[in-house]
C-alpha cells in the first residue's frame, strides 16, 4: 500500500512539473484551437499588450446585397465648373464643354417591379440612362421622379427575375456597427469596401436641404454615389451620397441617406411623381448669444442657458407665417408639438406638415410663450 501511494505521489509531481513548464515557456499550447471556418485576430492595446477581437468574412453580406446593386451610365449635358470646384465631390464626369458627356454612378434595386433608388445628382440632366446589373444584363431606365432636396431619385427598369435588396431597420443601426459600401467607383466595376458607422444624424453639412446622414469610413469614391450602404447581414441601411475630400478620393468621411428617408421619398415618388412638403415662408437663423441680446431673448433662470429654438430673421409677405401673425424676432420652440433644436430640425418639422392642414406653432415673443395656428402652403420645388 505504501508503495502504491509513493508511485501515485511521484506521478502527480511529474505532471504538475510538466504543466508548470508548458504554462511558463509555451502558453500558446494552452490556447483552444479555432473552429474550422473562423478567424481570430489580435489587436494591439494602448498598454502594449494584445487582446483577441472578433473577426471574419463579410462574404455573406456581400453575396446577399451585391446582386441588387447596379451600375448606372448616363448621357447628359456637361456640368457647370462651379460644381467641380465644390469640395463635396458628388459628380462623375470630367468634361466641362457644351458637348454631351457620359457620367457613371450606382443604384439599388428595391422592388421586384424594377424600382431603383439612386442619387439625383447621378442622373441630373440625363438624356438617356442605362442600367447594368451584376449578372451582365442591361436595360434602359425610366425616371419616375427625383427629389433634389434629399438628392434622391427613383428609376424603373423592365426586366424579369430581378434581385432585390432587403431593407434594413434604421433603429437597429448604431455607431460602431460594421457596414459595407457597394458600388462602381471610377467605373472600374462593382466593388465592396468595409468600415464602420462613424456617426448618425449628421446635418448642417451644406450638402442637401434636408440632411440626416449616416457617416461612415467605408471607402466611397466617385461612382459609388447612389450605391448601397449595407449592414453585416447585407440589409440596406443607406444610399451612398457624398464624400468629403480634398483630392477626389476617399478620406474616410462618407455620407449616406438613411434607408428610412429613402423609402419615404420612394413612396411619394411612386404615388405622385414628386415629393410634397409643407412651407410657411420664414427665414430661420440659429440662436446665439449675440442675436439673443439683440432681440431681447433671456437665458433660462434655472440653467443659465439660452432656450432651445430657432430665431425668425424674416417673414415673407403674404406667406402662411405672415398670415398667422409670426414676426421677425420670434423664437420658434415647437412645430406641431415637436421640439425644434436647430434650423434643420425646423425645416424638417415644417416640411412634414400637410399643405392646407393647420398646425400649432409654439413661439416665444418678448419673453412670453404663445401659440399660433399656421396653415402651411406647398414648399416650392428646387430645380
Amino acid at each position: 500500500m505504501k508503495r502504491i501511494w509513493l508511485l501515485f505521489s511521484q506521478t502527480v509531481t511529474v505532471l504538475l512539473a510538466a504543466w508548470f513548464v508548458v504554462t511558463t515557456l509555451q502558453p500558446s499550447w494552452r490556447q483552444p484551437t479555432a473552429a474550422s471556418g473562423t478567424v481570430s485576430l489580435t489587436q494591439a492595446k494602448d498598454d502594449g499588450s494584445s487582446g483577441a477581437i472578433p473577426g471574419g468574412s463579410f462574404r455573406h453580406a456581400a453575396q446577399n446585397a451585391a446582386p441588387a446593386v447596379v451600375s448606372i451610365s448616363v448621357q447628359q449635358k456637361s456640368r457647370s465648373k462651379a460644381r467641380k470646384a465644390d469640395p463635396w465631390f458628388r459628380f462623375f464626369d470630367e468634361p466641362e464643354d457644351d458637348t454631351p458627356s457620359g457620367g457613371m454612378g450606382s443604384g439599388v434595386i428595391v422592388s421586384p417591379e424594377g424600382y431603383i433608388l439612386t442619387n439625383h445628382h447621378v442622373i441630373e440632366g440625363a438624356e438617356a440612362i442605362e442600367v447594368t446589373l451584376n449578372d451582365g444584363r442591361t436595360a434602359l431606365a425610366k425616371v419616375i421622379g427625383t427629389d433634389p432636396e434629399t438628392d434622391l431619385a427613383l428609376l424603373k427598369i423592365e426586366l424579369a427575375q430581378l434581385p432585390v435588396i432587403v431593407l434594413g431597420q434604421m433603429q437597429a443601426l448604431q455607431v460602431g456597427d460594421a457596414v459595407l459600401a457597394i458600388g462602381n467607383p471610377f467605373g472600374v466595376g462593382q466593388t465592396v469596401t468595409s468600415g464602420i458607422v462613424s456617426a448618425l444624424g449628421r446635418k448642417q453639412l451644406g450638402i442637401n436641404t434636408f440632411e440626416n446622414f449616416i457617416q461612415t469610413d467605408a471607402a466611397i469614391n466617385p461612382g459609388n454615389s447612389g450605391g448601397a450602404l449595407v449592414d453585416a447581414n447585407g440589409a440596406l441601411m443607406g444610399i451612398n451620397t457624398a464624400i468629403y475630400s480634398r483630392s477626389g478620393g476617399s478620406l474616410g468621411i462618407g455620407f449616406a441617406v438613411p434607408v428610412s428617408t429613402a423609402t419615404q421619398i420612394m413612396s411619394a415618388l411612386i404615388k405622385e411623381g414628386k415629393v410634397t412638403r409643407g412651407w410657411i415662408g420664414v427665414e430661420p437663423r440659429p440662436l446665439n448669444a449675440e442675436l439673443a441680446e439683440s432681440f431681447g431673448i433671456a437665458k433660462d433662470k434655472t440653467t443659465g442657458e439660452l432656450p432651445k429654438g430657432v430665431l425668425i430673421n424674416g417673414v415673407l409677405q403674404n406667406s402662411p407665417a405672415a398670415k398667422a401673425g409670426i414676426q421677425p424676432g420670434d423664437l420658434i420652440l415647437k412645430v406641431a408639438g415637436q421640439g425644434v433644436d436647430d434650423v434643420p430640425d425646423m425645416l424638417s418639422r415644417v416640411a412634414a406638415l400637410t399643405p392646407g392642414e393647420s398646425a400649432m406653432v409654439l413661439l416665444q415673443r418678448n419673453g412670453k410663450e404663445m401659440q399660433v395656428r399656421v396653415t402651411p402652403g406647398t414648399r416650392p420645388t428646387r430645380r
